[in-house]
């Protein structure tokens, strides 16, 4: 991977800006990611927690930590950080996006900054952040290099960064694409493209590159039989993976 501009794909904006308004439905197109929620929200605490020093028993374990939350869609990982302590910046391409998450943010009386803004842009300013996110998100943009970078220069010595996304195999192309899109229905038609899933030794490398020092790799799979998702040591589908500064 090789950085090389900016990582907006207008297309992909586009094809996000046009469900924005179902974010918060957990039975619309966004159902995959709310089902997936609890599973990475648990990661995420674990890894968190450990990585501060932080009480995994505290109702707000991350208060005094700062967050930025790249590629926040709707919200639905910024709130839950928020509540957990975290001051939360969530950005996004997609305006339309923006609109939805303040909205809900408000009414639901959370304090996050949401921005319709990039990383790149982000990171050329001074602020920095104890903890980066950018969770299903790396396998949606044209320069994959050039997020990863941004979000290593977004972090504070001593921060995390935490990815989600897809492996680049056939298990993933039989799960995520035609099963989810064309048999089950759960993603709109042209979700994903399966080329730009990650295999984890490439984003690892890629983490590496940008002056990252990977720590934790967990996969997650979906469970038919509770229509939730559990952790695996399976990498093979979704997995994700933490690196620190």
């Amino acid at each position: 991977m090789t950085a090389s501009g900016d990582t907006i794909d207008p297309a992909e904006v586009s094809r996000f800006a046009a469900q924005a308004a179902g974010w918060w439905d957990p039975g619309g197109s966004f159902r995959p990611l709310h089902r997936l929620n609890p599973a990475r929200l648990a990661f995420i605490r674990d890894a968190l927690t450990a990585h501060f020093g932080r009480d995994p028993r505290s109702l707000t374990p991350f208060a005094g930590l700062s967050l930025c939350d790249i590629g926040c869609g709707g919200g639905l990982i910024a709130e839950p950080m928020a509540r957990l302590g975290c001051q939360t910046t969530a950005i996004d391409a997609d305006q339309a996006a923006i609109a939805v998450a303040r909205e809900h943010a408000d009414a639901s009386g959370l304090s996050i900054d949401y921005r319709c803004e990039t990383a790149e842009s982000l990171a050329e300013g001074e602020t920095r952040f104890d903890v980066v996110l950018a969770l299903e998100l790396i396998e949606h943009v044209a320069d994959p290099a050039a997020l990863i970078a941004a979000c290593a220069a977004l972090l504070k010595p001593g921060g995390a960064f935490i990815g989600a996304t897809l492996n680049r195999t056939p298990q993933s192309y039989a799960l995520a694409i035609l099963g989810a899109e064309y048999v089950m229905g759960w993603l709109p038609r042209g979700t994903h493209d399966w080329r730009r899933f990650l295999r984890p030794a490439e984003f690892v490398l890629g983490l590496r590159r940008a002056g990252l020092n990977p720590t934790r790799l967990q996969g997650l799979r979906y469970r038919l039989a509770s229509g939730d998702w559990g952790p695996t040591d399976d990498l093979s589908v979704n997995y994700l993976v933490m690196a620190v500064r």
